[in-house]
């Protein structure tokens, strides 16, 4: 297995990886407003959240940027706090004449700016598996692609529930939209409140 493919596989795995489960929720919160009908504004979305989190995962990793790694991890379910509370104000589009009206177009600089927060808490984990490497490029870019696979896996099976549960099942999908990003904001409360460095912050 090449150095390429190694830190793919670890990208992978950490995306996906039920304990990280914090970035699963982030993506959760940012898909499930929509269907595999939306596919096409899905891929536009995470790919938005893509370049930000590639881009402070490179700096971050390369050295140019350092935060103290305790205020990234209590920043990070209250981004996906935030996008999960944007779902309850979210309108379902209309149909007219076979074409459907735009949506809000703010979720995607959303996606992109909290993209470069999740990117600093990836760059943790990185950073401690690349130890003294000297050359870190093709390690950084196997890692991102990896991330990036798994996102997409995460996406096309929260689109396809989505898609069972609407269309199958009949649930109306705003009532779909209010219960899972329900659920995603208590999960998220609960990381907040469980967090170790907020903690000492109140104490």
């Amino acid at each position: 297995m090449s150095e390429f493919q190694a830190y793919l596989q670890l990208g992978f795995n950490h995306i996906t990886d039920s304990y990280g489960y914090d970035h699963i929720l982030f993506i959760m919160a940012l898909c499930t407003v929509y269907t595999l009908i939306d596919w096409k504004k899905v891929i536009v979305l995470v790919t938005a959240f893509t370049i930000g989190h590639s881009i402070t995962l490179a700096l971050a990793t390369l050295g140019f940027v350092r935060v103290n790694p305790d205020w990234i991890e209590l920043l990070i379910p209250i981004t996906i706090i935030i996008t999960a509370v944007l779902n309850f104000f979210y309108k379902v589009p209309k149909v007219y004449l076979g074409h459907r009206e735009k949506a809000s177009k703010v979720r995607y600089p959303l996606a992109l700016f909290f993209g470069l927060i999740h990117g600093l808490g990836f760059s943790n984990y990185l950073r401690t598996l690349l130890g003294k490497e000297a050359e870190i490029f093709n390690p950084l870019l196997g890692f991102n692609v990896g991330l990036e696979l798994g996102q997409l896996i995460i996406v096309f099976i929260i689109l396809s529930i989505a898609f069972v549960v609407i269309e199958l099942l009949r649930v109306q999908r705003i009532s779909w939209i209010h219960i899972v990003s329900g659920i995603i904001v208590g999960m998220s409360l609960s990381i907040i409140i469980n967090n170790e460095f907020l903690q000492s912050l109140l104490t």
